[in-house]
């Protein structure tokens, strides 16, 4: 099934999202609204996942403060679930903090919505290959599989093979996109 009325669920990966835009476009002001549109192409929009790890608030003040009134905004996008993991603060200042539970999380609505019929087409935002068997869970139930992919033709190569679709996010898929 694809058209106008295909079911579509987005699963964002908020880190490797706001990672690659900061890399790429050297911004991160994006409006997750108006870039989640531009990837449904038409299509119908049942729900928006978007998965990240909250920013401790006694490590980092500011940067929570920062996080906290952007979480804000995508909770207010309509048909938006926020999923937050947490970050580990082990060392620090020494070691960056890492993120714990979020990939996991991501692949297990995915597949799970896929199980329960919950969508025709499932676009995924991020590019991290650990992605790539849930991603053949979903496309072996029978749902179609994009993925939203930052950067030249051989990034991702492993996403890129098992995706029915790539769709590039580049200055042109962006441009309106901004806040």
């Amino acid at each position: 099934m694809t058209g106008k009325s295909e079911r579509v669920m987005i699963f964002v990966d908020g880190s490797n999202m706001y990672h690659s835009l900061k890399s790429h476009f050297r911004r991160t002001d994006i409006d997750l609204g108006k870039f989640s549109r531009k990837i449904l192409d038409g299509r119908r929009l049942v729900r928006i996942y978007y998965y990240n790890a909250e920013v401790g608030q006694k490590e980092e003040p500011e940067r929570f403060k920062d996080q906290q009134k952007y979480l804000s905004g995508v909770e207010a996008i309509p048909y938006t679930e926020l999923r937050l993991g947490r970050l580990v603060y082990n060392n620090w200042p020494n070691s960056p903090p890492y993120e714990k539970g979020v990939d996991i999380q991501l692949a297990t609505d995915m597949i799970t919505h896929s199980y329960k019929n919950n969508y025709d087409a499932a676009i995924l935002v991020g590019g991290d290959t650990d992605y790539v068997g849930a991603l053949q869970a979903v496309k072996d139930n029978g749902k179609n599989v994009e993925v939203a992919l930052f950067g030249k033709g051989q990034s991702s190569m492993q996403l890129r093979k098992v995706a029915d679709k790539v769709i590039t996010i580049d200055s042109r898929l962006l441009k309106g996109t901004w806040k």
